[in-house]
Formats: structure tokens, sequence, C-alpha cells
């Protein structure tokens, strides 16, 4: 099933903590979607010489908390403006010794502890979605070269939130390999892989976890602060990574769906 589609845009950045702006002279699109209004008007630019969206992912003034975001409307607006590749930045804490604060980490993995969220388009039928590799390659690969200082991989778990995990639940994460703690990554990673869009986080860690190290735990206050210090840092980051996109065609994260009488509707496809 698909829906008409209005080419404006084919790289999307959604803009996480702190990250409410990114395009310069940019023109907004008010999207309605079958999931109810994304957070906020996508605003299109130009970076790199590629027409870009964006949409600040908390809204512009970070209204909505984590488990709040709606975001089936957030993909369904950029998938219908035209968006198939998608730039994802985010704040997370660290959960092991190999990251710190100021680190950029480039994840290649995902686990789900959210629990509430409508984490799919597939409200009929019998559409399996195949994310055992949940960070488009050729996405992930553009951010790992845009400086020589992003760290490649490990595993973000996405907790529900809004509050930050206690120090057993940070230790346990840790215990289990996982290297990042997260409360947006899901279900925004699967929803662009049903929209056939490729999809890469760029995480840029702002603390350790209330486990991770001795001391007070985390608070907003110091996380807001880290990610307002690296602002700069990152929309440089971004616009080198944009810069150096593949071309979508042929990627695994558009062609799984190749044949297959999906139950939702993709916008364009």
């Amino acid at each position: 099933m698909s829906a008409d589609v209005q080419t404006v845009a084919d790289v999307a950045v959604i803009g996480g903590t702190g990250f409410y702006s990114f395009l310069t002279d940019a023109e907004e699109h008010a999207v309605e979607t079958p999931y109810g209004d994304p957070v906020a008007p996508v605003a299109v630019g130009t970076v790199a010489g590629r027409r870009v969206a964006f949409l600040p992912r908390h809204g512009r003034h970070h209204e909505f908390p984590p488990h709040r975001i709606n975001q089936r409307a957030n993909l369904w607006a950029l998938r219908s403006l035209g968006v198939r590749q998608v730039i994802a930045p985010c704040a997370v804490g660290g959960l092991r010794s190999e990251v710190a604060p100021g680190d950029v980490v480039v994840p290649d993995q995902l686990v789900d502890r959210t629990s509430g969220r409508v984490s799919t388009f597939v409200e009929t039928g019998a559409t399996h979605v195949p994310f055992g590799d949940p960070y488009c390659p050729r996405v992930s690969g553009a951010l790992l070269g845009a400086a020589p200082d992003v760290k490649a991989g490990g595993t973000m778990v996405v907790i529900e939130g809004p509050r930050f995990s206690t120090r057993a639940e940070s230790q346990w994460y840790a215990a289990q390999g996982w290297t990042l703690v997260n409360m947006t990554g899901h279900p925004e990673a699967v929803l662009a892989r049903e929209l056939r869009m490729c999809y890469s986080a760029v995480a840029l860690v702002t603390d350790m976890d209330a486990g991770a190290e001795q001391g007070e735990s985390v608070g907003e206050a110091e996380v807001y602060a880290l990610f307002k210090a690296n602002l700069e840092r990152l929309t440089g980051l971004l616009t080198s990574a944009i810069d150096a996109l593949p071309d979508p065609d042929g990627c695994s994260c558009s062609s799984w769906a190749d044949g297959l009488d999906l139950s939702y509707e993709i916008p364009g496809s």
C-alpha cells in the first residue's frame, strides 16, 4: 500500500535533546499524517548541496518527553517529503569504560527496554520486518568517516524514561556488554526500517550512567550542558556526513520489502 509523496528533501536529521535547530534559511512544511501531528513542522534547507529535512525530536521547545513523542507521525512525515536517509543524533549515557563524556559513537546494535510505545506501522496482517542489524551500514559509514575521533560500534539500550536508571539497572546493562543508554532510539529505528528508509544513530556521550562510576548519579543539567558545549562540533560532523552519503538505491534498508504486499502505507513507494 502506498501514498503520494512530494519530494522536497532526500535526507533528514532528527535532532535530540539540546539540538533543536540545524538549518539556515529553511522553509517549513506542516505535514498531516494518518498517525496525528509530528512534533513540529518539518524544516527543509540545503546542506552540502543536498536538500535536508530537520525535525527536533522533542519539539522546538522540548515539549515532548521521550515516552510521549509521536514517532510514527515523525517518521511518516519525513518519508512523505521524500526522505530516504535519516541521521539521528542523540544524547546518551555511557555504561562501560571504553566510552567517556564527550565521545561521539556510531552504535551498531540496539536493545529495546521500553514499554507501552506504539512501535510499528503494522496493524493487520503478517508483515515481519528484518531488524537483525538495526542501523544502515551506508549511513553509519558516512558518519564514521566524517571525523577522525568518531567511535565505531557498541550496543545502545533504549529505556522507557523519563527517569534515569537506578544504579542496579545501569550495572546490569553494563554487565550484558551494552555500551550506551538512551530513551528515544526505539521505536524510531524500526519505524524508519518499516518505511524503507536508511537510518543510523550518532550518539554523543553526555555522562556516565548511574552505575558506571562512583559518585553522584546522572542529572539533567549536566546532560544539557555537555550537549550544548558540543553543538558546533556535532553540526560540523553532520554536515560532513551528509556530504559523504552514498546513493541509497539498492540498500537492504529499502530492498527488504521488494515484492511484499505490506499491510501499511509507505508514502511514495
